[in-house]
């Protein structure tokens, strides 16, 4: 698998994330998956995880991905930029207006490696702070952060604790079930204004 894009093959996802974006504004429709990329297209038709996050003035906009490859990397991120503008329960959808104020980030995620966790303690001895990201999953609770947000969170007692409340648990809780994936990501934004 390659995880790594060109620069060709990254002006094209971004392209075609904001393309996605602008589209559903006056349609409100994801548009199909377009192969308009020859000599992109086995990058674009493998199967990957992505997560697309859109920002405005600095600020989250919007935030929705995969943690799972399960389709081709042209439908996730197609997916997922229409998702992250319009589905993000967080936030309004965007609109039309607001589109020249927006930046657009696609993250490109490696498969996930499970770790051999014992408990809380176990899990943040392991962890590589600005490398890492981390799922954290049981039947009850389950939470992703990307590897960006150790920008916010550098300590990993605050990047866990975070976590674990995206997840809804209680600071001290710590299922036995409770498995852990770490994974990386290669990131890449467009570069507006």
């Amino acid at each position: 698998m390659q995880i790594e894009p060109t620069e060709n093959q990254k002006r094209e996802l971004l392209r075609l994330a904001r393309k996605t974006i602008s589209e559903g504004c006056t349609q409100g429709l994801p548009p199909e998956p377009s192969q308009e990329s020859e000599d992109l297209a086995d990058f674009f038709v493998q199967q990957a995880a992505s997560f697309v996050t859109l920002q405005k003035r600095g600020e989250l906009r919007g935030c929705i991905g995969s943690t799972r490859a399960y389709r081709t990397l042209l439908d996730d991120v197609i997916h997922n930029a229409f998702a992250s503008a319009f589905r993000d329960p967080r936030f309004p959808p965007v609109t039309e207006n607001e589109l020249n104020d927006i930046k657009i980030e696609i993250s490109i995620l490696t498969p996930q490696e499970r770790m051999d966790v014992a408990d809380e303690k176990d899990l943040l001895k392991q962890l590589h702070p600005g490398i890492d990201g981390l799922l954290i999953h049981n039947p009850q609770y389950s939470a992703t952060f990307l590897p960006q947000v150790w920008k916010q969170l550098p300590n990993p007692r605050q990047f866990l604790a975070h976590l674990k409340s995206k997840a809804g648990m209680a600071p001290g809780l710590w299922p036995d079930d409770m498995e852990c994936f770490r994974y990386r990501c290669v990131k890449f934004k467009e570069r507006r204004n």
